[in-house]
């Protein structure tokens, strides 16, 4: 129970960000550009059906604006990109539906 605290508490003011490709290929291509462009932390990959996945990571705004950006980038170059958006102060319940 005290690790989940932490985590909330570490979660507390930090963005969500979200970009979402079509197959394996382009999650992993949009992830590593994410990682790469700015200091997040990669949450977790979800995959929603029918080809498509989600991945999510979580850091201060900029950072994870940055990092979507590019994860963007990454997933149009491959003709994979379907969706991206940031979500800058999560409610705290969305948050707890995103702790690893």
């Amino acid at each position: 129970m005290g690790q989940a605290n932490g985590q909330r508490e570490r979660a507390k003011g930090q963005a969500l960000g979200m970009v979402e490709t079509r197959g394996l290929v382009g999650v992993v291509d949009a992830a590593d550009a994410m990682c790469k462009a700015a200091d997040v932390r990669l949450v977790k990959t979800i995959r929603i059906g029918g080809g498509y996945v989600t991945t999510i990571v979580r850091g201060d705004v900029a950072a994870v604006r940055a990092a979507v950006e590019a994860g963007r980038r990454a997933a149009e170059a491959l003709g994979e990109f379907v969706a991206a958006h940031v979500i800058a102060q999560p409610h705290a319940l969305v948050n707890r539906g995103f702790l690893e």
